[in-house]
């Protein structure tokens, strides 16, 4: 029996080490394993860090502004007949002007100064989510123009962005100025100063509406601000869009009956809004639009600014002071179809192409 259980144990102390070996590497394995996950986690954690630092620094262009635009074989008004008073057409790749009709002429530009908005808004990296409240410092007493974003609308600044922009909405621009860090003040400044560093010499901010006539530029330096405009992902996504949604409350007035009795309450309900863009050409499929903006004051005329592609290269458009409601519209698609079919231009093109 002592033999039995002499052999048992030894048997037991024999296999013991077999049963805990793998256990121990199952042990070293678990932790092994842990600490590739941990290191793992750390690594994509600061992926991660870095694709958010990047996306947000992504909001912010590099400036590689356009090279110095040629005016020297440009066609004039005797070559095509536009009813803008200005009125520049350049090959933003290569900065040749195509198309140049006073285009030093300083002048009121009206709503086209709400790209220099954008671009200045953006820059300050503001939380675009934060909501603002229309209030009545947003009222226009300058102009008396109407809007449609009533006293005590709140909207996040995206919002207001694209109101401004598609909509040409002044409340929505003058709020953004007035949310701007240092307040008004601060925002016209930073205009001023990012025209300067566009080496937009013969331009100068007064407000973030346009509804002053103080807004003053020339075509040539309009280009130069086009072409900044186009560099923001989120401007072009906005102004080449054909029209905008947004829901905010209102008080509306229903009856009800209760107790054998009708009577009126007012209950706050959502009121869905649609603003259009102002260029109609933004919801024509036959045009390919990457920024756009117009702009009217009595000061000013009627005013349309276009980064398009037209005849397979990317050009930018600037009007000015063009009589009649559709007249700029209407230079617009003269402009297109003179790039598109005259053949002079078309030859030029491609010899340069070709260089």
């Amino acid at each position: 029996m002592n033999k039995t259980l002499l052999l048992f144990s030894l048997l037991a102390f024999l296999a013991a080490p077999v049963v805990a070996v793998p256990d121990a590497q199952a042990a070293q394995t678990s932790k092994t394993k842990a600490g590739n996950a941990k290191h793992k986690a750390k690594h994509l954690a600061r992926k991660a860090n870095r694709a958010g630092k990047h996306a947000a620094t992504a909001m912010k262009p590099v400036m590689t502004p356009l090279r110095a635009v040629s005016y020297d074989k440009a066609w004039h008004d005797e070559e095509l007949k536009l009813r803008s008073a200005a009125a520049l057409v350049v090959d933003q790749k290569t900065g040749e002007a195509l198309y140049a009709k006073n285009v030093d002429v300083p002048t009121s530009i009206a709503s086209i100064t709400k790209l220099m908005t954008a671009m200045v808004t953006l820059d300050a990296e503001l939380d675009l989510n934060e909501e603002i409240v229309i209030g009545n410092e947003e009222v226009d007493h300058l102009k008396g123009t109407g809007s449609r974003l009533a006293l005590g609308t709140r909207l996040t600044r995206e919002e207001l962005l694209h109101l401004a922009l598609i909509a040409s909405e002044n409340r929505a621009a003058a709020a953004l100025s007035r949310a701007y860090p240092g307040g008004r003040d601060a925002f016209v400044a930073a205009m001023n100063r990012k025209a300067r560093e566009l080496d937009m010499k013969d331009s100068h901010f007064v407000d973030g509406t346009g509804l002053n006539s103080g807004n003053r530029s020339t075509a040539a330096d309009l280009v130069k601000m086009v072409d900044a405009a186009y560099r923001y992902p989120r401007i072009r996504q906005i102004t080449s869009t054909g029209s905008y949604d947004v829901s905010v409350p209102r008080t509306k007035v229903v009856r009800v009956r209760e107790n054998g009795r009708t009577h009126k309450v007012s209950r706050v309900v959502q009121s869905h809004m649609a603003f259009n863009n102002t260029n109609a050409l933004t919801r024509d499929q036959d045009w390919q639009i990457g920024v756009s903006k117009t702009g009217f004051i009595n000061e000013a005329g009627r005013c349309l600014v276009m980064q398009t592609s037209i005849a397979e290269r990317k050009v930018i458009i600037v009007l000015l002071d063009s009589w009649g409601k559709w007249s700029r519209i209407g230079d617009a698609q003269r402009i297109r179809k003179w790039l598109e079919h005259d053949n002079r231009i078309a030859s030029r093109h491609a010899s340069r192409a070709a260089t």
